[in-house]
């Protein structure tokens, strides 16, 4: 099992479909950026499970608090809990978020001429 827990590929693809699955991933995995990208993204909880470091990352803290609110903003480092933007309350009411994002960004698209 721990073989499996280690391997890449296996465990981003557990991830997309659960990202609850970053729970039974080996601690090099858990400091993937992409990796708990991915996870959050399914599921904002999976927040609790990454490396300090990410739990320290602004966009991996945005991703889970988009998903899941402030049962994921809890398992944020202590600096990000005190920024205000990142409340889910400020994600939820964000004016400059994309129609169907609740993110503190707006999405620039490049038109062609």
């Amino acid at each position: 099992a721990a073989p499996l827990k280690a391997d890449r590929e296996l465990v981003l693809e557990a991830v997309h479909q659960n990202g609850n699955a970053l729970r039974h991933a080996a601690v090099p995995l858990k400091a993937d950026r992409e990796m708990v990208l991915e996870a959050v993204r399914q599921n904002g909880n999976a927040l609790c499970c990454a490396a300090a470091p990410l739990k320290a990352d602004r966009e991996v803290v945005l991703e889970a608090v988009r998903q899941h609110g402030g049962e994921a903003f809890q398992h944020a480092a202590e600096p990000l809990q005190a920024d205000s933007l990142l409340s889910p309350d400020a994600v939820a009411v964000n004016p400059f978020a994309v129609q169907g994002s609740k993110s503190l960004v707006c999405t620039v698209f490049e038109l062609s001429a």
